[in-house]
C-alpha cells in the first residue's frame, strides 16, 4: 500500500446518533479516510446514525465505530465536531461529549468543527481568546463564552490558548474546511 499523506494519522469524530448533517460528516470521513487516517465516529450509542440534509431531509446511515463510553479520546490527534443543528444541540448535552472537547483543548490537540459543531466548543468553555467562524446563528452563543472575534469566513485556524481551532462555516466550505484540517495535522 502506498504511503499516503495522513497515514499514521488518528482522527475522532462526535456526533449523536440523529441530526448530523450529512456532507459535513461524510464528506470529511470519506477524504480523511481515502488519505490514510484512522477515523473513529463516536456516537451517543451503537444505533445507526440518522445523518439529515439541510437539517430536514433524511440522508444516508452510517454506523458507528464506538460509542462516547467506549472510546478513549486521548488514543487520537483531532478532534471533528461535524454540524447539524439537532446534532450539535444534543451533542452539547452529552457529559461524555463534552468532556472529550475538554480533554482535546486542555491537551493541546486539535479540534475542528463546522456550522453547528462549535456549540459544543461553547458548552466546553474552551474559545476564550478564540478567533472562529461557524454558521451565523451560533456568533452571539460564541462571543458570549469568550471568543475574541466570530468573523464570515470560509475557514479559520487559530492556534491561540494553547491549541489549534479550525472552523467552517456550511457545506459550501468543506473543501477549505479539510485543508485546514490536513495543516493542523501534519503542519504546513
Amino acid at each position: 500500500m502506498a504511503d499516503k499523506p495522513l497515514n499514521g494519522h488518528r482522527v475522532l469524530a462526535l456526533v449523536t446518533n440523529y441530526g448530523v448533517e450529512q456532507d459535513e460528516l461524510l464528506v470529511p470521513l470519506r477524504r480523511l479516510r481515502e488519505d490514510g487516517a484512522d477515523v473513529t465516529v463516536a456516537a451517543a450509542t451503537a444505533e445507526p446514525i440518522l445523518t439529515l440534509v439541510g437539517d430536514k431531509d433524511p440522508g444516508e446511515t452510517v454506523q458507528p465505530t464506538a460509542t462516547f463510553d467506549t472510546v478513549d479520546p486521548a488514543a487520537h490527534q483531532l478532534l471533528l465536531i461535524p454540524g447539524g443543528t439537532i446534532n450539535a444541540d444534543n451533542l452539547r448535552l452529552n457529559d461524555k461529549a463534552i468532556g472529550a472537547v475538554k480533554a482535546f483543548a486542555a491537551s493541546g490537540r486539535p479540534i475542528a468543527a463546522i456550522c453547528h459543531g462549535p456549540w459544543a466548543l461553547v458548552e466546553a468553555d474552551v474559545l476564550r481568546g478564540k478567533t472562529l467562524t461557524s454558521y451565523p446563528s451560533v456568533r452571539t452563543d460564541i462571543r458570549n463564552a469568550g471568543a475574541k472575534a466570530w468573523v464570515d469566513e470560509p475557514v479559520v485556524s487559530d492556534a491561540e490558548g494553547g491549541y489549534t481551532l479550525v472552523t467552517s462555516r456550511t457545506p459550501k466550505d468543506l473543501d477549505d474546511f479539510l485543508g485546514a484540517v490536513h495543516h493542523a495535522l501534519v503542519g504546513p
